[in-house]
């Protein structure tokens, strides 16, 4: 259960067992304690520790968990999810620029075998073709909610991502039938 005290225990250990430091370049190693977000290069950023961790008890990821880490960057928040999932379970990184994934692969020698990564498409949102996921998570900001990654959850799965700047939690409950919304002119 997110925020319970075994979940903020087992996200503790992901950061013990997964130093962010690995997974910065060395110019950027002597930061990895500050509470920011460092450069890649690229225009990428490794997320601040806060984020990641706020981020990660949103998706109460689950040992067995199939996951998709949009975004994947240097592989942090990637190492992150496996080891959150466990040996059981699957993490599918995406990362859209080349240089970036392969600083990702690099940081992730020898590859855990719950870990696969790929090069995204830049006409595709996320990983469809191992879809659905149990959980989802988006390292990018999103103008508005990106239902290419909502459909790729499965019901009852998660997606966390930041929207136009808000921090949002999708729990997807599978499909119904509504009349369109609208407003009403006056």
């Amino acid at each position: 259960m997110p925020g319970s005290a075994t979940a903020d225990r087992r996200i503790d250990d992901a950061f013990a067992a997964v130093p962010r430091e690995r997974f910065l370049p060395p110019d950027q190693r002597r930061y990895a304690d500050a509470d920011r977000a460092l450069p890649l290069g690229y225009a990428v950023t490794n997320s601040q520790p806060t984020t990641v961790r706020h981020m990660l008890t949103l998706l109460g990821v689950e040992p067995g968990d199939r996951i998709l880490d949009v975004g994947c960057g240097s592989g942090w928040s990637t190492a992150l999810l496996a080891h959150l999932t466990g040996p059981t379970g699957l993490v599918v990184g995406v990362e859209l620029v080349p240089q970036v994934l392969a600083m990702a692969l690099g940081n992730l020698r020898p590859r855990p075998a719950n870990i696969r990564l790929h090069l995204a498409d830049p006409a595709v949102l996320g990983w469809p073709a191992e879809a659905p996921y149990d959980r989802v998570l988006v390292s990018a900001d999103a103008a508005t909610l990106p239902n290419a990654l909502v459909r790729q959850v499965r019901p009852g799965g998660v997606l966390v991502g930041p929207v136009a700047g808000e921090m949002l939690r999708v729990e997807r409950h599978g499909r119904y039938v509504f009349v369109p919304l609208r407003t009403l002119e006056r």
